[in-house]
């Protein structure tokens, strides 16, 4: 089968890992669109061919770059036309002006897209028009998370649909530690994400103000509300228990979770945002690290039978379950050996790549 994938998310090269993957079953060829490079806000991203055996590459100038909802590229209908796909997988957003784009190019292709939005929300025309056409040009709907699910379905999508992350981890990357760090003298929690209210870690130094003062805590990631935690920290007296890591490269993150006993992600639900994913999560979990989540969003489904689910925002909830991770180490090893094997099992690049040809399969035969 051939299959044609439209993704400007794939200018990463680690994400690129999944296509190797997927080009490895011998039934699939496999071609990939992406711009030369993806400017995200202030900065650019530029196309870096890191992972690029077993598929072809066509790397295409984008209109309105930097533009979530309005990009497209120049040339597409001439690359389907050359490549005549058996499927399209446009892995954008149904009602991005990318997905009109391909819609009208897909010929007698079988067509899917993905989608992460877990918030119920009306587009206005004509963005809405786009996706109405998309859903019912679809076969699929790859979903980041149950939710969204839910959301395609209010929104009058009637075509099969698969809860499937974007892109997976590699197990090699985020390895798993032989061993933790001894808990004394000092017992460090980890968090990560961008400072914002969202993220709940006000609730977390709250927590973390409950619990002996040997338990530690450091917060890796930037963001506006630095400010305002660490005036919190020293409110609460705790600032010497507090290590701002600031911004890290993603290649620096597996030697900061083999710091870590005890991994948290805090998150609140607000009207506008809730977890779709995490990703951090599911690295801690392939490092080994035990695992404690707010039930926001996606993230129980992502911990699973590994993790430690609390109620969002309950700050007592939260220091519970911080301590009775750190006062039992078999707990703790436990959680350890589950996290790992539902990552590899689950969200491993292999394993992403292996559910997504399956669907490939599934939408040809059916």
């Amino acid at each position: 089968m051939r299959v044609l994938m439209v993704s400007k998310a794939l200018v990463v090269g680690v994400y690129q890992r999944k296509l190797e993957e997927i080009a490895r079953h011998h039934d699939v060829e496999l071609r990939l669109v992406v711009p030369p490079v993806w400017r995200e806000s202030s900065r650019s991203l530029p196309y870096e061919p890191l992972c690029t055996a077993g598929y072809g590459t066509r790397i295409l100038p984008m209109r309105l770059n930097g533009h979530f909802h309005l990009h497209t590229y120049k040339g597409l209908t001439a690359v389907v036309r050359e490549f005549q796909p058996d499927i399209i997988h446009l892995d954008e957003e149904p009602g991005d002006f990318v997905a009109l784009q391909t819609t009208l190019s897909m010929a007698n292709a079988r067509l899917l897209f993905f989608t992460w939005q877990n918030l119920l929300r009306w587009l206005p025309l004509p963005f809405r028009f786009i996706q109405q056409l998309t859903f019912r040009k679809a076969a699929l709907a790859l979903c980041g998370n149950r939710d969204a699910v839910n959301v395609l379905r209010v929104k009058g999508y009637r075509g099969r649909t698969v809860v499937l992350p974007q892109f997976g981890f590699d197990p090699d990357i985020y390895a798993f530690r032989t061993a933790e760090p001894p808990v004394n003298p000092v017992t460090i929690v980890g968090a990560s994400g961008r400072l914002v209210p969202e993220k709940g870690f006000d609730i977390l130094l709250r927590a973390i103000q409950q619990l002996p003062h040997n338990v530690h805590l450091e917060l890796v990631g930037e963001g506006p509300e630095r400010g305002e935690l660490e005036r919190l920290a020293v409110s609460l007296g705790i600032m010497d228990r507090l290590r701002f890591w600031g911004q890290q490269p993603s290649h620096a993150m597996p030697s900061l979770y083999q710091r870590w006993h005890v991994f948290v992600a805090p998150s609140l639900t607000r009207p506008r945002w809730k977890e779709q994913f995490n990703r951090s999560v599911a690295e801690a979990m392939s490092c080994g690290v035990p695992v404690i989540v707010s039930d926001s969003g996606e993230m129980k489904n992502v911990a699973g039978e590994a993790g430690t689910i609390v109620p969002e925002g309950d700050v007592s909830a939260l220091s519970y379950a911080i301590d009775q991770l750190i006062g039992s180490k078999a707990h703790r090893q436990m959680a350890s050996q589950l996290g790992r094997a539902r990552v590899v099992r689950h969200y491993s690049q292999q394993a992403v790549a292996a559910q997504t040809v399956t669907e490939y399969r599934r939408l040809l035969c059916g």
